[in-house]
């Protein structure tokens, strides 16, 4: 125990070990779900990448990560993959602008990795603070609600309740398919329980759903077609099923050679995973401090660079074990919320993550509508940035945050709703007189997108 407060400082912060320890479990609870979730968004068939693979990724280097920031920053905060940069990740680069490219994660993984290696670098000289603090707060508004909304589309048409029409492009799906319905059952379950405050709301809705998708396939109603790829919700656990699946099919594997041919393309998706990541980053970490009353007098989290470095470090774990952007979550204010102070808060979780590799058949059974579930709630936490926005007043901020939620859901592409948000906001400041206003960053992001633009069309 002197040990423990030697290294954490307890006393000091007001808090305990028991305390600290329920408050990482409680983290973990509330964060499992993306041990679920990512596999099922990364293994889409637009990225193609090793379900099992991802599962094992995703855990070791939440854990890592994790750890590093209790021991390190000595700060309450859990790292995993970020929701809205898997999706960014599979479907805007993968399934995008990389269709058609033979296993196009593995350049989706380079440019994961060299995000992590530049942020390691602007965390030295201290520019992700600066950059983040460029951005107008109506388009980082905009571009936080974008986000919600991409990820509730992404979960709808992976439950089916989203289909595709010649006519309309999109209508609804089918009521009587129990996908439809069992997403809709979990997403009531996550948001009663969460009017409840029960901890851990949105793993109960996932597992909630899937039970009643077990329920279903017992009753005929789900029918098990494997040729078809629908398989069976019940899962098959024995002893030597508690190992974790093998990391062989993603670890270390990167494609340099496009990004060498293709580097104009190359830097605008490392750009785009870089920008949704400082917003994810920066806000959580903010929130989060400001929840366990960390930061000092003047408003600033002490130890920052810290926080920052070990969300970098986290990243190139991530890309090189294969899987998205770990950035620190948003979930850790559960565990602040049951008095977690410390980074022991964040060990625990850390440990928990390591503990879940041997339960892999349970999670990689989990099915892609019950993790709908989850994509739509957090989507719609999300998507509450946009009661943030001011509407009226100065039209660039206006215009650049409206035009950056906007374009993310109807483009099916992060990216492209960041671009349009930069870019409208530069414009009417450059035609409205307000030139002076525009940070000379601003100007080289808008830069950026003008050249991806010129790409695209040439």
């Amino acid at each position: 125990m002197n040990i423990l407060e030697k290294v954490f400082k307890l006393k000091e912060n007001g808090t305990d070990v028991k305390t600290e320890v329920v408050a990482g479990i409680t983290i973990f609870l509330t964060l499992a779900y993306i041990l679920a979730v990512n596999p099922n968004i990364l293994s889409d068939p637009s990225s193609g990448m090793d379900k099992g693979a991802v599962f094992t990724a995703t855990a070791l280097a939440s854990a890592i990560a994790t750890i590093i920031m209790g021991l390190w920053a000595n700060y309450p905060i859990a790292l995993s993959a970020g929701m809205g940069l898997n999706a960014y990740f599979a479907l805007s680069v993968c399934g995008g602008e990389l269709a058609g490219i033979e296993d196009p994660w593995k350049i989706a993984l380079a440019a994961v990795l060299v995000e992590g290696i530049v942020f390691l670098i602007m965390s030295l000289f201290r520019f992700r603070e600066t950059m983040v603090n460029a951005i107008p707060a109506n388009v980082k508004y905009g571009i936080t609600a974008g986000i919600g909304l991409f990820i509730a589309l992404i979960g709808l048409i992976g439950a089916g309740i989203v289909v595709k029409h010649d006519t309309t492009l999109v209508t609804l799906g089918d009521f009587g398919e129990p996908g439809f319905a069992l997403c809709i059952a979990g997403v009531f379950i996550i948001a009663i329980l969460n009017h409840y405050k029960v901890k851990g709301a949105i793993l109960i809705g996932i597992l909630g759903a899937w039970i009643l998708g077990m329920l279903a396939e017992l009753a005929g109603w789900y029918v098990v077609d494997v040729e078809a790829g629908v398989y069976s919700l019940i899962p098959s656990m024995s002893f030597s099923d508690i190992k974790p699946p093998s990391l062989s099919p993603t670890f270390l594997k990167f494609n340099f050679g496009w990004a060498r041919d293709n580097i104009v393309n190359f830097i605008v998706i490392i750009f785009s995973f870089m920008f949704v990541d400082m917003f994810d980053t920066v806000g959580t970490v903010i929130g989060v401090a400001d929840q366990a009353k960390l930061l000092d007098k003047d408003g600033k989290l002490p130890k920052v660079g810290r926080v920052l470095t070990t969300d970098a470090i986290g990243t190139c774990a991530g890309a090189c074990l294969g899987t998205s952007t770990i950035t620190s979550m948003v979930e850790s204010g559960a565990g602040v919320a049951q008095g977690g102070k410390t980074g022991l808060t964040a060990i625990t979780t850390g440990l928990l993550f390591i503990v879940a590799l041997f339960f892999s058949p349970i999670f990689l059974t989990i099915p892609a509508f019950a993790t709908a579930s989850a994509l739509i709630y957090v989507g719609f936490q999300m998507a509450s940035s946009i009661t943030k926005m001011k509407f009226d007043g100065d039209m660039a901020d206006a215009i650049g945050g409206y035009l950056a939620f906007l374009m993310m859901p109807l483009t099916y592409s992060i990216a492209n709703g960041i671009m349009f948000g930069i870019l409208s906001w530069i414009i009417i400041k450059l035609f409205t007189g307000k030139v002076k206003e525009i940070h000379p960053i601003i100007m080289v992001v808008g830069a950026l997108f003008v050249i991806r633009i010129v790409t695209l069309v040439v």
